[in-house]
Order: C-alpha cells, then structure tokens, then sequence
C-alpha cells in the first residue's frame, strides 16, 4: 500500500494528458468531471445517504449496473441507489438510462483525501464493483469504516490471471479487502483464492452479461427501422463494436454480400476515421449522428455512431459480425446478438469471453472465420437462412441459458439472503 501511495500521483501525471484527450474526443468535459476529484455540485443535505452505490467503469459495466439495480429494486423498492461512473461515455448512458431517483455520479479518483471526501459526502451502506478495478485506497478506507465493498460478475481473462498471479504478493493485501466476490465460473473461484480472497467469501452466481432471464431484450425501434428504410429493401450485417482497422477490413470481405453494411464502432469518437477509411474503398457512409439518406443507397453503408443503443441496433440486423476479434485481440460481448435470436460470426480472437466463445463454436451456435474469405461466406450461409442457421441460433441460445438467474442470484448475495 505505501508504495503504490508513492507511485500514485507520478502515475496521474503520466497519464493525465491523454485522459484530457480521450475526454475532449467523447464529449466529457462539461458533463461534471470535478466529481472525479470529489468537488460536487448541490447542497449536501439533499444526497442520499445510506445508499447502495454501483461502481461501473465505461459503458458495457454502467449497462450491468442498470440490469443490476432494476433486478434489486423489483426485490427492494425502497432501497435507494447510486451510480458511479469512471468515463464519460458511461456517464452520459447512466443519465439516459437511469431511473430518475437515482443518483449518477462519477467515481473519485483513488487519491486517498478524494476517496475521503466521497465517502464523507454520501456514507455508502455498500460498494458494489461492477467488474471495475479493486482500488486500493478506496478499499482500505470502506474497511476502516465499515463499508462492505463487494465485487460482482468477476472474471480473469488469460492474459490478467497471468499478470495478477505474476505480482501476486503485492496484490493480496488489497484482494483480501474484498468483503464478497461473486464469480461468473467455478474455475474463476480457484484464482481468487490464490488472490487472497477467503474461500468462504467467493460465490458462483454466473455471468450478469450472459443472463437472458433479467434486464430487457434486444428490441426493435420505430426510428431505427426508419433510418434503415432508407437504404432499401436489404438484408442488413451489422459488424459491432469494431476496433481500428477492422471496419474497412470487414467491410472489404463483405463487398458482394448484396447486405447493407452497418458498422457500430466501439468508441463512437472514432467517426470521422472510421468515415474516411470507409469512402477510401469507394463507399458512401451516412453516419447515424448526422442522419441523412443516402444518395446512392446500394453503395452505402450506415456508421452508427452512438452510445448505449448497440443492443437494439441488433434487433434490427440479419447478421452480426463480433469487433475486436479479428485484428484487435480479445473480442467484444456476442450475447445481445444471441439474445436477439441473429446468427453471429466472429474472428479467432476472443479470448476475453472465454469460456463462452469456445462453447458456442463447439455447439454450432456461432460461426468462427479465420480471414476474409471466411468471414464472407459464413454471412453468405447465415443470410441464405435455412436448417441450419435456425440450429445456430437455437444452439446459442441454450449455450446461453446456463447463465439465467445470474443477475436474481447476485442481488440475493448482496442483500445477504
């Protein structure tokens, strides 16, 4: 603890500059960023104490901490709640998203007078981490005055279990701070045992991602199928979450597909590269921010350019391609797809969803594409539809089940049931 309180503050120097970059390209500054150093807006007296916070870092935590916090207020209407968010793009969603009652925040930096003054300011009756980092001042200082922190839908993907065994010493003091872990795998019990966390301490609830009994579904929306309208009468692949490189890479596989390409990046601030190396392979791209129909709808394809709205965008696709698993490394989350009932491809490199991935492909629920060649015929296959793709699908969303209840269990654990 000490010496991470010394390298502390040459790290936030370090990083500072580009964190005032990232924030300028996501639209953060003006949405309340001094609450990272602990400076709030607002009288205190009208906080809500004795509240349970959820901590979530970026977007897809803040959207578990919203299926979380609906589930445990179906259980507990009178509990009262607060959502601490760690960037900007989580921020923004958990004020669209959230109730109006609850209180949405962002989380204080692990300076130890910032952590002070936040917990002074809203005296948490609990911390629930959403799959976020243990932050070691924040968790010295809750045990010091009594706050349960608990942390919720853990999992070490390969390359972390190797890191954290790696600096295990150092780490086991903090890990030992944790109140509960609630794990999405028994194997993953084992790792945080090795951790320091007490045997007696760890529950299996599953995975809150992967529940398809909790949280709302995949819908379709009036205004998204108007957008969609514009570009004809088409079959519709949608490549999501996407990471550099990858959009035009897609998109170039895809080229005789007959389908409207549309691509939801996972940084939405990304927009105007993902445009430009779009028209470098001759495309029109109509971008979802600055909506306008395309001049030449069978040459066009859509960048959808939002956050917190991928989840429904698939409701309206015919396939989805998974980002980040074909030049990026560790895959982003394919289980809206599956929860939308689409047939869903994706590249060799998902390794931050395993063991998921590795299921659905040995049950035929998923298509795995190695290059481009691939990848184009295995959306040819899923758009011809057929026996088979049905079996996919069928066969994802029973890999899928395993996890129901996941989010009902976690709620049970925190509340001490």
């Amino acid at each position: 603890m000490a010496l991470y309180r010394l390298l502390l503050p040459a790290l936030f120097v370090t990083a500072f500059p580009a964190w005032l970059v990232k924030m300028a390209r996501r639209g953060g500054f003006g949405s309340g960023l001094r609450e990272r150093a602990s400076f709030y807006r607002g009288p205190l007296e009208f906080e809500p104490a004795a509240a349970v916070h959820l901590h979530a870092v970026s977007v897809g935590e803040t959207m578990l901490a919203l299926k979380l916090l609906r589930e445990w207020r179906a259980a507990e209407p009178a509990r009262r709640f607060v959502l601490a968010t760690g960037t900007s793009t989580g921020h923004a969603v958990a004020r669209e998203h959230a109730p109006d009652d609850v209180r949405v925040v962002y989380q204080p930096l692990d300076f130890r007078w910032m952590v002070r003054r936040y917990l002074d300011r809203f005296e948490p009756a609990q911390i629930v981490l959403l799959e976020g980092e243990a932050w070691p001042n924040l968790l010295a200082l809750c045990r010091r005055r009594g706050i349960p922190v608990n942390l919720v839908n853990a999992r070490f993907s390969p390359r972390s279990r190797r890191r954290y065994r790696k600096f295990a010493a150092w780490v086991r003091p903090v890990f030992s701070l944790l109140d509960r872990v609630a794990v999405q795998e028994a194997e993953d019990a084992a790792a945080w045992r090795d951790l320091g966390v007490a045997a007696e301490n760890i529950a299996l609830t599953g995975s809150l991602k992967f529940d398809p009994g909790s949280g709302t579904l995949p819908r379709q929306r009036d205004e998204f199928a108007a957008m969609l309208a514009a570009f004809g009468r088409r079959p519709v692949v949608l490549a999501a979450s996407t990471h550099a490189g990858e959009e035009a890479w897609i998109a170039a596989a895809l080229a005789d597909s007959g389908a409207l390409f549309a691509v939801a990046p996972r940084h939405a601030e990304r927009r105007a590269e993902v445009k430009t190396e779009l028209e470098a392979l001759g495309r029109e791209v109509v971008l979802r921010s600055a909506f306008a129909p395309p001049q030449d709808a069978a040459n066009a394809c859509f960048v959808i350019d939002s956050t917190g709205e991928l989840r429904d965008w698939t409701a309206h696709a015919d396939v989805v391609v998974i980002g980040k698993s074909f030049l990026g490394e560790g895959g982003q989350n394919p289980c809206e797809a599956v929860l939308a009932g689409k047939p869903v491809v994706f590249g060799p490199h998902m390794q931050n969803f395993e063991p998921l991935a590795s299921l659905l492909a040995a049950t035929g629920g998923c298509v795995v594409a190695r290059d481009q060649n691939e990848l184009a015929a295995a959306v040819r296959t899923a758009l011809a539809g057929g026996p088979e793709v049905e079996h996919a699908v069928a066969a994802a969303g029973e890999t899928l089940a395993r996890h129901r209840g996941a989010t009902a269990r976690t709620v049970a654990l925190l509340r001490g049931k």
